[in-house]
């Protein structure tokens, strides 16, 4: 498959993983895409690759990385460059460590933690201020869809979390239907792409048509070695927020081969 945007295919490993296995699994996803690359003799992967480790496997994970062309990012920054903000990173503190993404407003940050469209705004703004990328997360409860409150609340929370100066280079959006991330259920592909357009409408209304229409946006519920393929044929699916399937490196290439 091709697009005139270019995939992205990109792992959270939320709160998992020790230094070994982190390791391991970081060494098995720049392998696949080391024999790839070598395959396609001197041509680019149409998708980009990144990884989202713990804190405080970012280290360790970078040096895995090194040289292979599979990209580095973080679960979540403070709005802060530095001070008295115990427990908390700064968006300088991942840019200084490898980082070149993060991602900011993820569902179970928004539910565990209770961050707003607002807080989530303002990390944003931060985390392009250090030069990260930032993957700013939306998308709706069971509930809400059940409500017929999908699109509005998906715009709601589009408009409220964008950030002032948002371009296609700093900013990718993540639609995460909240009822599908770790419960095996998948929105179907029209259900995805009906989504992706009413957000690629919306950030056309705040970017402008050609800004608008480069932006990626990636869908976030579970999508899997088996879903990707004919997830990612929709017209505004741009790549995953990958969960389960990220923990295991052959089945996180599957999903990025999805993209071919």
């Amino acid at each position: 498959m091709s697009k005139a945007r270019r995939y992205l295919i990109a792992g959270n490993w939320k709160m998992n993983g020790y230094k070994k296995d982190g390791r391991a699994l970081a060494k098995g996803v720049a392998k696949s895409l080391g024999k790839y690359l070598k395959k396609a003799k001197g041509k680019k992967a149409p998708f980009d690759m990144l990884v989202c480790p713990p804190y405080t496997l970012l280290a360790p994970v970078a040096e895995e990385l090194k040289g292979s062309g599979v990209a580095l990012g973080a679960q979540n920054c403070h709005t802060a460059e530095k001070g008295a903000h115990t427990g908390d990173i700064s968006p300088q503190m991942l840019k200084d460590i490898g980082c070149k993404y993060v991602i900011l407003g993820h569902s179970e940050r928004r539910a565990d933690h209770g961050e707003k469209d607002a807080q989530v705004k303002a990390k944003a703004e931060a985390a392009i201020a250090a030069g990260l990328t930032a993957i700013v997360c939306i998308g709706e409860t069971l509930a809400q869809r059940d409500r017929n409150l999908t699109l509005a609340t998906n715009r709601r929370q589009l408009k409220g979390s964008l950030p002032e100066g948002a371009t296609a280079k700093n900013t990718v959006v993540a639609y995460e239907p909240v009822w599908a991330i770790g419960t095996g259920r998948t929105a179907t592909p029209e259900q995805a792409q009906e989504v992706h357009a009413a957000i690629r409408a919306e950030l056309v209304k705040a970017l402008g048509e050609e800004e608008g229409n480069k932006v990626r946006i990636l869908y976030g519920g579970s999508m899997n070695p088996k879903n990707a393929k004919e997830l990612m044929a929709q017209p505004d699916v741009d790549g995953g927020l990958i969960g389960g399937a990220a923990l295991k490196p052959e089945d996180f290439w599957a999903v990025a081969e999805g993209c071919l």
